[in-house]
């Protein structure tokens, strides 16, 4: 059987760097690689499939097929699922909004796991996750200013809606990390997300020059990575502490955005980001006060 992951915060936070980093520049691709024409369902199919070789190849090379079995297959598939959903979501708004607006959206995940906490798992909130909540939907009014055509609300939507999800998807690979290995977890999105955007390649897909080739082989290359580290930090350290290396990726997205598409996030921006970066702080800091006043609670039981 799988051992139990363990706990190494440290190593967890700079693996989630890392993803993010990774996913920052896939998002920076595909956002060029849409410009360029590319429909948004094959830069998902080719994003899924381009992982399904390479990881092969690396398992057969290093630790054998055999290490990507697991006993969870119905849990991977409902991982697929909804991935397929979140990718649509996070791909879409990467092409409609700025990458700055369209990651700071994303900052937005803490909110909605908070919201989840209460709906699946029936937590009670306290005053400072619910200040933290109203404070994070300020900051998307700020940002998004209703009515302004600052950019298009639908857009923002989109945006929220792949927070969501994201929140949503990160609650489930916290599950499949108690039983299998990041890279496992990894492979089977591929395997099962790949088929469902491929059944649309006959609609969407076009002829690509040798530009266009090398940004979907590099958002494959930055995706899979990205994804690797993402999962392995959840593997080392609870959602709650490692979420708040994600904040990086609007470093990122002002660089990519102001290098390769000539455009600053507007003072909207600056004014609302720093509004839900402190509401899942806020978030992250409760969540880790509670995690660590349960681990103290357990070691007496334990030692009876």
């Amino acid at each position: 059987m799988h051992a139990a992951p363990v706990h190494r915060p440290l190593l967890a936070l700079l693996i989630r760097l890392g993803a993010v980093a990774g996913l920052a520049t896939m998002s920076a691709l595909i956002k060029l690689a849409a410009e360029r024409g590319v429909h948004l369902l094959e830069i998902m199919f080719w994003r899924q499939f381009l992982t399904i070789p390479v990881m092969l190849a690396w398992v057969w090379a290093t630790t054998g097929i055999g290490s990507l079995a697991t006993k969870r297959p119905w849990t991977h598939f409902r991982r697929g699922l909804y991935g397929t959903i979140g990718m649509v979501l996070n791909f879409g708004a990467v092409i409609i909004l700025p990458l700055a607006e369209a990651t700071t959206l994303n900052f937005t995940v803490p909110i909605w796991a908070v919201l989840l906490s209460i709906v699946v798992l029936r937590e009670k909130v306290g005053l400072w996750r619910w200040s933290a909540v109203a404070l994070g939907f300020i900051g998307i009014v700020v940002i998004a200013q209703p009515g302004s055509g600052h950019f298009p609300i639908y857009g923002a939507l989109v945006g929220l809606a792949a927070a969501f999800m994201i929140a949503l998807i990160s609650i489930q690979i916290a599950d499949l990390s108690k039983t299998d290995k990041p890279l496992t977890i990894v492979f089977y999105f591929a395997l099962f997300s790949a088929p469902l955007t491929a059944v649309a390649l006959p609609f969407v897909m076009t002829s690509h020059d040798s530009t266009e080739w090398l940004l979907l082989a590099g958002i494959g290359a930055t995706g899979l990575v990205g994804q690797l580290l993402l999962t392995a930090a959840l593997r080392f350290g609870p959602v709650a502490s490692v979420i708040v290396m994600d904040y990086s990726a609007l470093f990122w997205a002002t660089l990519y955005g102001w290098l390769l598409f000539d455009m600053l996030p507007p003072a909207s921006t600056w004014f609302g980001a720093p509004l839900i970066v402190t509401a899942g702080l806020i978030i992250a800091w409760r969540e880790h006060r509670f995690a660590r006043t349960a681990r103290r609670e357990a070691v007496p039981m334990e030692g009876t």
